[in-house]
């Protein structure tokens, strides 16, 4: 049993329960939109449950969730668990994937204390931010041990491995096919921590704060970023691209424009967009919203960035 010390989103020590709750800032409110449920784990009795966290109920057969043309918005009110082979069926969470339309795999990873799972499939490159909690990683046979704020890179075929700590632990993986280019050698393993990657003002806005966590080398054909927005800060132009994101709502709330959609947005919620997806966001609330997203990159539009050269 966990002691008293875990943190209460983790592990409800007088019932013995898995609680989860929206993350975000000390002392923030769970914004009070009809979604604020977390699928919660009863350990003990090894059942999935909803528990309602904050807000009201939503009506019977209602969800905010959205699937376009070129992007889907994802409730977690709706989560189902299991499909990731690797992991217990109840702890993982698969967001987006080819079956959505999408290049790569998005997927939220729940772990009880002392349970563990892991994934590498070959050819396959993967990135882990742990969101919550602490953890100990095999990556390609190296221990690393992880908390809340920490990630990892692994190269295409790395095999990695993942036990939760004494509280659980929570993580957001992204997999995808690594896109080789001839007398470019792959990209290595990389750990880091958000703590010691600068926020640096985007286009030159100190309200809207950008963290890269890969390098932009030309072994890389994946980023992973964190932003964070200040209350009122946003994106200072309508975005469309060649690149698809792949998105994890983190802290705080705000409105997304997907195509032609505006959506209210709160931490949980999970956004896919295709490229060219005209796509826009800002930050609403009293605290600041962050969010982390995938991106592929430095692949020719002629080569297929999901994994196989289109050039001869």
């Amino acid at each position: 049993m966990p002691s008293e010390e875990c943190t209460p989103d983790l592990w409800h020590a007088k019932t013995g329960s898995r609680r989860k709750t929206i993350l975000r800032h000390a002392g923030e409110p769970a914004w009070r939109h009809e979604s604020c449920y977390w699928l919660a784990r009863d350990v003990r009795a090894g059942t999935v449950r909803k528990e309602f966290i904050a807000g009201r109920p939503s009506p019977p057969g209602s969800t905010r969730t959205v699937l376009g043309l070129r992007h889907a918005l994802l409730d977690p009110v709706g989560h189902v668990r299991g499909g990731v082979p690797g992991f217990a069926p109840e702890a993982a969470v698969v967001l987006i994937s080819p079956r959505l339309g999408a290049g790569f795999v998005q997927f939220l990873v729940d772990l009880r204390p002392g349970e563990a799972g892991g994934s590498g499939l070959p050819g396959v490159e993967g990135f882990l931010y742990l969101l919550a909690g602490e953890a100990a990683a095999e990556l390609g046979g190296q221990p690393v041990l992880l908390a809340a704020g920490d990630f990892f890179f692994t190269p295409p075929g790395m095999a990695w491995r993942l036990r939760a700590g004494a509280c659980g632990a929570r993580a957001v993986v992204f997999e995808k096919p690594y896109a080789r280019r001839p007398g470019i050698s792959e990209p290595p393993l990389l750990v880091g921590r958000t703590g010691e990657v600068a926020g640096l003002p985007f286009l030159g806005d100190p309200d809207a704060l950008l963290r890269t966590f890969l390098p932009e080398d030309p072994s890389f054909d994946m980023a992973v970023n964190l932003f964070e927005f200040r209350p009122g800060a946003s994106l200072p132009f309508v975005e469309a691209h060649v690149m698809e994101h792949g998105l994890l709502m983190l802290e705080g709330r705000g409105i997304y424009r997907l195509e032609d959609a505006w959506y209210p947005v709160a931490a949980g919620d999970a956004i896919w967009m295709a490229p060219y997806c005209p796509q826009w966001f800002a930050a609403l609330g009293p605290t600041p919203a962050r969010y982390l997203y995938y991106k592929d990159v430095g692949r020719h539009p002629l080569e297929d960035g999901r994994g196989e050269g289109k050039i001869a």
